[in-house]
């Protein structure tokens, strides 16, 4: 059974598809890009898993289970996380806390309980922070001496590894990171490459929106592509890299903005 089963989607608004009879899959341990010039539907397709935005039709199947219908906070329940394009922290709250609202849904502490206290309120505090502490361990020196910032006062890159660690810690089976490496240096981009391997590593699947191709090529099993909505390649990165398909959206679009 494929991890993630995407069929047939087609996301319409008002007339205009912004997604067309979309189809894939994704297995368990996967890297999957997914690419194609800006308004291509990538985004899109990320808020239709994620139910943010459901699909006008079309069926996505996690492990089997129909997410069509899953108000978000259910489909991060089935095992499923995910970064945003645009970054949404909570900025006047610390490092620390950002990362262990990611791991809130695994508590059982009511209203009550936490206004009351009793000790298992706290142990249930203290074994959230532990494993908020593990993940924000693979950030090393970016994130873990800035545990008791505000998330505002952290740079664009570090903001962008935040996002990612509170992603994280929900311990998700598949992880949707929306273009990670953007505003980063090359520099900054080789750890982002890193961290995609780790979190592979650590046993998530990984599904990934990237215009940084260089990225794209090194860190991928299989590319997807789209182009005005609709999937126009999907292969390895040698073949995709050889598409005549890929090669004409990609120029095409470069030629599109030259001439705007």
């Amino acid at each position: 059974m494929p991890l993630l089963e995407i069929t047939n989607v087609t996301k319409d608004f008002g007339g205009l598809e912004a997604l067309s009879n979309i189809s894939m899959q994704i297995n368990d341990g996967d890297i999957i890009s997914l690419i194609g010039p800006n308004g291509a539907g990538k985004t899109t397709l990320f808020n239709c898993i994620t139910g943010t935005m459901p699909p006008t039709s079309g069926s996505i199947k996690f492990l089997g289970t129909q997410l069509i219908g899953l108000p978000p906070h259910e489909v991060a329940r089935q095992g499923i996380a995910r970064t945003f394009q645009h970054i949404r922290l909570f900025n006047r709250m610390t490092v620390m806390d950002n990362v262990m609202v990611g791991n809130d849904h695994t508590g059982r502490t009511g209203i009550f309980s936490a206004l009351l206290r009793p000790p298992r309120v706290a142990r249930e505090e203290n074994t959230s922070r532990e494993k908020c502490h593990e993940v924000l361990s693979m950030f090393g020196e970016r994130l873990l001496p800035r545990l008791a910032q505000s998330a505002d006062m952290l740079s664009y890159a570090n903001r962008r590894r935040l996002e990612i660690a509170r992603a994280l810690v929900s311990d998700p089976r598949l992880i949707l990171l929306d273009e990670p490496t953007a505003g980063m240096n090359p520099h900054e981009t080789q750890g982002v490459v890193d961290l995609i391997r780790s979190i592979r590593q650590r046993g998530h699947t990984v599904l990934v929106i990237e215009h940084k191709m260089k990225v794209v090529m090194t860190v991928s099993d299989r590319i997807v592509v789209l182009d005005h909505g609709e999937k126009i390649a999907e292969g390895t990165p040698d073949e995709i890299a050889g598409n005549t398909n890929v090669i004409e959206a990609y120029m095409g679009g470069r030629q599109r903005a030259q001439t705007q």
